[in-house]
C-alpha cells in the first residue's frame, strides 16, 4: 500500500529537481492498453496462437526466425508495429511534459511512444532499439531506415502473408533494428547515438531526480540505469505495482501503475 506521505515524499523530489531522468519499462505501455507480456502465460493469453504452438516471448524475439522462418518472424513483429502504431499514449505521458522541466528518457521499450507523445526523438534513448526503424537482415551496409507500410498478419496463424519488408540497398529480407535475444547483427549506431548524447546530459545536471516507471527485475536493464543515475543524490522514485522496493534504501518506492502514480504526483506538485 502506497501512503500519502510517500506521495508526498515524490512529490517533493520533483518539485525541487531542477530536470528530471524518466527510465521506463514495459509496464509504462500497460495504461495505453499495450498487453502484459509478464511471464509466458501473460504472453499466451495476449497471443493464443503462440499458446498453441508452445512458444514463448523470448524464443519468438530471436532474429534466428528471419532466417529460418520469416513469414512466422514476421507476423510477431509485424503485428507489434501494427498495435503501437494504433496506440495512443496513456495521460501520464502528457503529465510529465506538463511539468516542464528540463527531461530525457532511458527505455527498454521499442514502442516510440514518448515520440508520439511529443517528446523529441534526440531526448529518447532506446537502449533495445525500435520497431518503428528496420535494417537489412543480411547487414550488406544499408543504414537504418524509417518502417515502412503495415505488414499483412494472417491473425489465426500469426504468420505474416503477401509481400515482406525489404532492404532498399540489396533488395533482401529487413529486420525490425531492435535487439533481440542472442543478437550479433543488431545495428545499434543509431540507437547508440542518442544513448551517449542522454549519458552525458546526465552527468552534467547538479539537481536531477529519477523516475523510474514499470520496470522490473526480470530485465533489469531500466533498474540499473535508475540506481546509477540517482547514487549521487537519492532521489529515485520508483513506481511499480508488483516490485517496488529499493534495496538501497535510498529514494521512494510506489506500489502503483505508471498512470496512477503519475496523475497523483501531478496533483500535489499542481497544488504546491
Amino acid at each position: 500500500m502506497t501512503s500519502a506521505t510517500e506521495l508526498d515524499r515524490a512529490a517533493d523530489l520533483i518539485r525541487n529537481a531542477s530536470a528530471l531522468l524518466v527510465c521506463a519499462g514495459a509496464g509504462m505501455g500497460v495504461d495505453s492498453g499495450l498487453p502484459d507480456f509478464r511471464g509466458t502465460e501473460g504472453f499466451w493469453r495476449a497471443y493464443p496462437p503462440y499458446a498453441r504452438l508452445g512458444l514463448a516471448f523470448e524464443e519468438l524475439a530471436d532474429p534466428v526466425h528471419f532466417g529460418d522462418d520469416p513469414t512466422l518472424a514476421w507476423g510477431f513483429y509485424g503485428h507489434r508495429l501494427r498495435l503501437y502504431r494504433r496506440t495512443q499514449p496513456h495521460h501520464g505521458f502528457h503529465i510529465i511534459r506538463g511539468w516542464n522541466k528540463p527531461t530525457r528518457v532511458f527505455t527498454s521499450n521499442v514502442d516510440g511512444a514518448f515520440q508520439k507523445a511529443g517528446f523529441p526523438a534526440e531526448h529518447v534513448a532506446e537502449v533495445h532499439g525500435s520497431i518503428h526503424h528496420m535494417q537489412c537482415f543480411n547487414r550488406c551496409g544499408e543504414p537504418v531506415w524509417a518502417a515502412g507500410e503495415d505488414v499483412e498478419i494472417d491473425e489465426e496463424t500469426m504468420r505474416a502473408v503477401g509481400e515482406l519488408p525489404s532492404c532498399p540497398g540489396c533488395g533482401g529480407l529487413a529486420r525490425p533494428n531492435i535487439l533481440m535475444f542472442g543478437d550479433y547483427d543488431w545495428q545499434g549506431e543509431r540507437s547508440e547515438a542518442i544513448l551517449r548524447n542522454v549519458a552525458k546530459w546526465r552527468t552534467q545536471q547538479d539537481n536531477l531526480a529519477v523516475i523510474e516507471l514499470g520496470a522490473g527485475n526480470a530485465i533489469p536493464t531500466v533498474r540499473r540505469m535508475s540506481e546509477l543515475a540517482s547514487a549521487r543524490s537519492g532521489a529515485l522514485i520508483r513506481v511499480n505495482p508488483r516490485e517496488p522496493e529499493i534495496r538501497h534504501g535510498r529514494g521512494v518506492a510506489l506500489a502503483l501503475g505508471s498512470l496512477a502514480a503519475l496523475s497523483e504526483l501531478d496533483t500535489r506538485i499542481r497544488a504546491g
